[in-house]
């Protein structure tokens, strides 16, 4: 069995899929494990350590991926990097499925059976595999990291004999898990934080790290949760007045930060240019959903936008990527433990049991052909055009119940 790690073909990309410690790992299941020269770079991993860790390495892509049983990789391959890959190996990454019809066409015109990580179900096995979770966590501690590098002033509060500094005021809107993490993060720094979300049980969640919970509580609030934990469409009425609530909050804070994806669809607009207008000079906003159109009016994807009255909106893209080296290690572990369920430990080979429910959640393509439901190619009909809204519906509610990035 032959795994191979290839370098990430997108310069704007830090990130790797393995490291020295999974490489052990996987040389433990009885792996060859092939790594592309200089994969590891930009997250801190020199070559010498993969070598240290038993794995081979090998100049370019295609020497790399030539007879891989099995190619572990951050982004999703590129053209350029399908021809390289043997027909039945399996790539397992962060494919990024919506709207990339030809991006999963090309995959499976190359019959390799691609795995996309994000879609992992959120069960109890499959804790330890959602990378979702782990990068959405590093993005949220980043997401503050950023704000006060930005913000021109100190966060906590401050007794000098030259006078007291008050603490800066954190507003996280989505408490997902970079919601969590960002509200945490802010806390520690000495920020006076609130928070809100549309789910009822986040404000114990929030209340529980010190913050305050934000949003109009009335009977519609009160029952704004599925009986699986997802958040149903508030009412028009419900939005308006959630809406006049946050935006005379947002005129008080220093920083913002958004947190909000919807699987599939762009990400909610939660922070109107009026509200921006409202902000104090020096204030920020950083938009942890900038790639998917943003949270914030104004958000511009890798770039740091000052309004004319001197309020940032912060959009760096790939959070987790901007902690390369933390971000590959969990990455990498999330991969690990997906990839030891499809190896058979006593022939030491890929074995995918194609009817485990981690792999049917995960699995775009198979035998020439894109298997997800989810992604099939649109068939024209009734019966298609029902599936499709179903569809749609079904994410939104994910998405406004995951309410965190998913970068």
């Amino acid at each position: 069995m032959r795994i191979a790690v290839l370098s990430e073909t997108d310069s704007a990309e830090p990130r790797v899929a393995a490291v020295p410690e999974t490489v052990k790992k996987f040389k433990a299941l009885g792996a060859d494990v092939v790594v592309q020269s200089g994969a590891g770079k930009k997250a801190g991993i020199l070559d010498d350590e993969y070598e240290a860790a038993g794995a081979s390495m090998v100049g370019s892509a295609a020497d790399a991926a030539r007879d891989a049983d099995l190619i572990l990789k951050v982004g999703r391959p590129s053209a350029e990097e399908l021809p390289h890959f043997k027909r039945d190996a399996a790539v397992v990454a962060i494919m990024d499925p919506y709207g990339n019809d030809d991006a999963l066409k090309a995959m499976a015109d190359a019959g390799v059976a691609a795995f996309s990580m994000e879609l992992m179900p959120r069960i109890t096995r499959a804790q330890v595999m959602d990378v979702l979770s782990s990068q959405a966590n590093l993005a949220g501690y980043r997401a503050v990291v950023d704000g006060a590098a930005e913000y021109g002033r100190a966060m906590p509060m401050m007794m000098t004999a030259a006078g007291t500094v008050p603490a800066a005021r954190v507003f996280v809107m989505g408490v997902g898990v970079a919601g969590l993490q960002a509200i945490a993060t802010a806390r520690r720094l000495g920020a006076v934080v609130t928070a809100t979300d549309v789910r009822p049980a986040t404000k114990e969640q929030v209340e529980s790290l010190g913050a305050k919970f934000v949003a109009v509580e009335d009977d519609e609030f009160k029952q704004a949760e599925t009986a699986g934990g997802y958040a149903k469409e508030m009412s028009e009425g419900y939005r308006a007045k959630q809406a006049e609530l946050v935006k005379g909050h947002i005129a008080k804070q220093d920083i913002v930060i958004t947190t909000a994806l919807i699987p599939g669809r762009p990400a909610p607009k939660l922070v109107s240019e009026e509200m921006v207008a409202s902000m104090k000079p020096g204030s920020v906003l950083v938009d942890l959903a900038v790639e998917r159109g943003g949270n914030v009016a104004g958000a511009k994807p890798g770039e740091i936008v000052t309004t004319e009255r001197g309020v940032k909106i912060v959009g760096h893209t790939n959070v987790p990527g901007r902690l390369a080296a933390t971000a590959s290690s969990l990455y990498a572990r999330n991969l690990y433990a997906f990839v030891e369920t499809l190896i058979d430990k006593e022939s030491k080979a890929l074995n995918i049991k194609w009817d485990d429910e981690l792999v049917k959640a995960t699995n775009l393509t198979r035998d020439g052909s894109v298997v997800h439901t989810s992604f099939q190619p649109k068939t024209d009909g009734p019966a298609s055009e029902a599936a499709s809204l179903g569809l749609a519906k079904s994410e939104a509610g994910k998405g406004s119940a995951a309410a965190s990035s998913a970068h």
